[in-house]
């Protein structure tokens, strides 16, 4: 089975107003570059349903801030979803509906589609996340590299990116585990779950359970 990199090998976007992102990137990390300008275009123009809290902040209906929470714009939080204290949206983040982020998590230049759970102390920067995947406490999408070097997507052959910051690619249902770390430009495929503590790197196959990167077994 190949690696799957492509974006409409990873997602299924039903998210109307993310759409556009997403059909317009063959990769997903082409979409890192556009966020801020993408948000800023749609907090412009408006959106049914979706009320403008502060300066350059675009919230959907039924969406719960708490008030040690904060959030920088440009930025849209999806319907029904749940920002819980201490959690820090710094600018470029935009999520689908029934989100969750969570307690001292913080968030830039990001994609969440709908039912992404980063629940506890997680850190995701310029990273995209998708239907369903869920980020297990203390788990982070390390986004730059030591050397400061582009980020190389490393699958079935190499895919220079261009960029000096990628976090992680979370594929539909994804999930993983507590205090996991996802280093510059890892992949982990639709279905596939990652063992706690575990550091990992490179594309991952869909429908996995990685215990460790020398053991990665298929789903029965």
């Amino acid at each position: 089975m190949s690696k799957k990199v492509k974006t409409k090998e990873l997602f299924d976007c039903n998210t109307e107003y993310l759409k556009d992102l997403f059909n317009s990137s063959e990769y997903p990390w082409e979409m890192l570059p556009k966020i801020k300008e993408y948000i800023t275009k749609i907090i412009d123009s408006g959106m049914v349903g979706y009320t403008l809290i502060a300066n350059g902040v675009l919230v959907g209906e039924n969406v719960k801030i708490y008030p040690t929470a904060t959030i920088e714009g440009p930025s849209i939080i999806g319907s029904n979803t749940e920002v819980r204290p201490g959690a820090f949206i710094r600018g470029s983040v935009i999520t689908g509906e029934n989100c969750v982020i969570g307690n001292s998590s913080e968030l830039k230049n990001c994609v969440l589609l709908n039912d992404v759970q980063v629940p506890h102390y997680n850190y995701v920067g310029d990273s995209v996340l998708g239907n369903k995947s869920h980020m297990g406490a203390a788990s982070i999408c390390s986004n730059l590299k030591s050397d400061g070097k582009t980020v190389i997507i490393h699958g079935d052959k190499k895919y220079n990116t261009q960029l000096r910051k990628v976090g992680a690619i979370l594929a539909d249902k994804a999930d993983i585990g507590c205090g996991c770390v996802l280093n510059p430009g890892t992949i982990i495929g639709k279905n596939t779950s990652v063992y706690p503590k575990t550091s990992v790197r490179g594309v991952i196959e869909d429908g996995c359970i990685v215990k460790s990167m020398d053991n990665i077994i298929k789903r029965i």
